[in-house]
């Protein structure tokens, strides 16, 4: 969105856009102001209708020079009494040298100013019949004015003059290395003219062709003329694309007249020169849309370049004015801001008018021109105009015009003017009428003595008084004209009282007017900023409701969550029950396995008193003898640290416990580094599964858990820990293994022990009975008698030692 002073829409009409753009500019001119209007847009927007027109609808420019004929119509000067010169500067000179210029150009063969009993051309007689008489109100009486026109344009950022009468050819010259035109035999190329600054810094072209015109057809002529030549190229955009930035000049001279109201008052420092600049700019256009080659592409070129160079001036202008910095505005960069440099520098008016085609594709461009004008708006510099006093007596033009009227309505009703005393004679016969008539002339005798003096009595009595008459008038005379200078100088203090007033009012006004912008400027910066406040509470507004939406989620989570917990600890105080009552009867089974062992204990422990008991009170007829090596050897007696069962020894020896793992399966975890030892009482466990590796389908079909480990000992003999287990399911569809006692198998050698020889020739038993008591009864005796250390043998020594 983009924010304007004015926008109009499609069905606009002229007036209209006349009466709210460019009649301000006309009334500033007339008011000896600057003023310069331009039409920006991109190529085909309508930027030469709006500024030309179109048949039976004119323009801004048409209705421009309408309007300044209509107000200074009756008030302008004769051909030729304003003159410029070759330094953008204006002379004035009297009727008679104006007089003698009128016959010397009437006398050229080829008329350069149009007459104005000419015949209006019919191809935009439509254009400049404007029905409407728009003039300004407030016109100065007491001046005269005149009216130049010139037209030029900015070509590849060349000035070249429209209304020159050099010869031209439409045929465009070619060009070298360094862009100027190179001279051909066939044709001379128009010769681009040069921008210049006259003594009060403004910019002018050298030797532009300035016509003095008098009315609007003559000088929409002249543009007509000079329209004709404007450079237009056919692109793919606009079958009649202007190719160049075109520059009407509209130049208003204006001065004082006399006292007498009759001449220009000849001083030229009396003289006002205002300026009204009409600029149709050419088409801003991207040349990958108009499919531009060669010149036209170059012609692009130069026309981006000119309308980026107005757009950089105006944004440093524009930083300058908000930021207080004192940057150089590059009005050098083109002739087209060169030339209006005093414009943005202050001195007058500045309008732009915008136009936008609503086609899809001048979407971007039409957004790159709205920007930059929305941008230009907000530029305001402005230098206060210094009009010269000529200190006379205002309506005198008039003022002389009835005196003169009124004088000679006067001396016609008395039959003409006779001499300069003509109005004082005729105010005294008025008297002398007054008078009683004279006697009788009449001479009828020769001696008639009466009637001559009589008659010089009564002339002489009219002569005194038409002295006195003429005294008493010549003093009223005076003293009237003493009270009219009196008056006309209290007249004057009077004015110049109220153009003091006025101009502190005026000033007033204009302040007031400033702070009026500046508090409109200021509202726009608050609407702005409350357009930015609404938008920035209307997003927190949603982030709110975003967040209460989230907690509201986050709240609902933590509720289920919460409710999963309290799911979650019901369940766990359920299997806290469960492993509790579980680990409760495995208590009471372990308890009674371990009472159940402990009675074995107590069992053999009162089979073994009772042996002993028996082998005591038993008399001794003779020494035991020690069974023998052979016999030894031939039935090797196996040790085991676990109670594991032998399933080939008889029930009646009680020295080997019985397994607490007969009712159970065993996983016997043998890895594949074990060695098998031969010591004594190896442990034999029955419907045990052998693996090398643990493995789940293993210990889901076993209830324990055996683990061979084998390390070697610090005397070099190799030590064997058997880790045991029980095997429990997990929650998880696993198996645990939680481990409950070790065992440990050691050997020693019997290396420097003495052992005593057997008898070769033992005796054989009675029978089996008496044979196997007695090796008992001399066996325990045997292990009851002996100490640690003591070299009986190996088999026994072993017995001896504590567990």
């Amino acid at each position: 969105q983009y924010s304007f002073k004015e926008v109009f829409g499609t069905l606009v009409v002229q007036k209209e856009l006349f009466d709210v753009v460019a009649k301000p500019l006309v009334e500033d001119l007339i008011r000896g102001k600057n003023g310069l209007l331009f039409t920006y847009g991109v190529t085909g927007s309508g930027k030469t209708h709006t500024m030309t027109g179109s048949p039976g609808d004119g323009g801004l420019l048409p209705r421009c020079l309408d309007m300044i004929f209509n107000s200074i119509g009756p008030f302008q000067a004769k051909r030729f009494v304003f003159k410029l010169d070759d330094k953008n500067g204006v002379d004035v000179q009297c009727e008679v040298d104006a007089l003698l210029e009128r016959q010397k150009r009437d006398a050229m063969p080829v008329p350069k100013t149009p007459s104005g009993k000419r015949q209006i051309d019919p191809e935009f007689a439509d254009m400049i019949n404007v029905q409407d008489h728009c003039k300004v109100e407030e016109v100065d009486e007491d001046n005269v004015y005149s009216v130049f026109v010139s037209y030029i344009e900015i070509y590849n950022n060349y000035i070249y003059d429209l209304l020159e009468e050099a010869p031209f050819d439409p045929i465009k010259p070619k060009w070298n290395n360094c862009n100027t035109p190179v001279r051909n035999g066939d044709f001379i190329p128009p010769q681009s003219k040069i921008l210049r600054e006259d003594q009060n810094h403004n910019m002018y072209v050298t030797g532009c062709t300035e016509v003095e015109v008098k009315s609007t057809e003559e000088a929409f002529e002249v543009f007509w003329r000079g329209q004709k030549k404007r450079r237009i190229a056919n692109t793919q955009l606009n079958r009649e694309s202007s190719r160049s930035h075109s520059v009407f000049i509209i130049k208003l001279a204006q001065a004082p007249l006399d006292a007498d109201g009759d001449n220009v008052l000849q001083e030229k420092e009396q003289i006002t020169l205002s300026q009204l600049s009409l600029v149709d700019l050419a088409g801003s256009e991207r040349t990958n849309r108009t499919k531009a080659e060669g010149n036209r592409l170059r012609e692009a070129g130069n026309i981006n370049q000119s309308l980026m160079t107005l757009r950089t001036c105006i944004e440093v202008l524009r930083e300058n004015q908000m930021y207080g910095t004192n940057k150089m505005v590059p009005y050098r960069d083109s002739k087209l801001t060169h030339l209006f440099k005093n414009y943005f520098d202050g001195e007058g008016k500045v309008r732009m008018i915008v136009c936008v085609n609503p086609k899809a594709e001048d979407y971007e461009e039409s957004l790159q021109v709205m920007r930059f004008a929305e941008m230009t708006q907000e530029v305001e510099v402005a230098r206060p105009v210094d009009r010269p006093l000529c200190g006379l007596t205002p309506g005198r033009r008039f003022r002389n015009a009835a005196f003169r009227e009124e004088l000679s309505r006067k001396l016609e009703m008395r039959g003409g003017p006779i001499n300069g005393e003509t109005e004082e004679q005729s105010v005294s016969e008025m008297f002398l009428q007054n008078l009683p008539p004279l006697p009788s002339c009449e001479l009828l005798d020769v001696n008639d003595d009466q009637t001559l003096p009589k008659l010089i009595e009564v002339l002489e009595k009219r002569h005194k008084l038409r002295q006195m008459l003429s005294e008493e008038f010549a003093k009223n005379v005076l003293a009237f004209k003493t009270m009219l200078q009196d008056f006309d100088s209290s007249v004057v203090s009077k004015e110049n009282y109220i153009q003091g007033k006025l101009s502190e009012k005026e000033k007033t006004i204009a302040g007031q007017k400033m702070e009026l912008e500046r508090l409109e400027k200021k509202i726009k910066t608050l609407e702005y900023k409350i357009e930015i406040l609404e938008k920035t509470a209307t997003i927190y507004e949603e982030d709110k409701r975003n967040l209460q939406q989230e907690l509201e989620s986050q709240s609902q989570k933590l509720q289920r969550q919460a409710s999963d917990k309290r799911r979650l600890e019901a369940r766990l105080q359920g299997m806290v029950a469960e492993t509790t009552m579980k680990w409760e009867k495995e208590c009471e089974r372990r308890v009674a396995a371990k009472q159940l062992e402990m009675q074995n204990k107590l069992w053999v422990k009162d089979e073994k008193l009772k042996q002993l008991k028996a082998i005591v009170t038993e008399p001794k007829n003779e020494k035991p003898e020690r069974p023998s090596r052979e016999r030894d050897r031939e039935k090797p007696v196996q040790r085991s640290v676990s109670p594991s069962p032998v399933p080939n020894a008889p029930p009646v020896r009680l020295r080997h416990r019985r397994s607490r793992s007969a009712g159970e399966r065993w996983v016997d975890h043998k890895p594949p580094s074990n060695l098998p030892t031969e010591t004594v009482m190896q442990p034999h466990v029955p419907h045990a599964i052998t693996v090398a590796a643990a493995s789940e389908k293993a210990l889901a079909k076993c209830d324990k858990y055996m683990l061979t480990h084998q390390e070697l000992a610090s005397d070099g003999e190799i030590e064997t820990k058997l880790i045991k287990g029980d095997v429990f399911k997990t929650r998880g569809g696993g198996q645990a293994v939680q481990f409950t006692e070790i065992e440990t198998l050691k050997q020693e050698s019997p290396t420097g022990r003495k052992r005593r020889s057997s008898p070769s020739d033992p005796d054989p038993p009675k029978d089996a009975a008496d044979s196997e008591w007695t090796d008992v009864e001399t066996r325990c005796s045997v292990a009851v008698e002996m100490r640690a250390g003591s070299t009986l043998g190996p088999g026994y020594q072993h017995h001896a030692q504590p567990k």
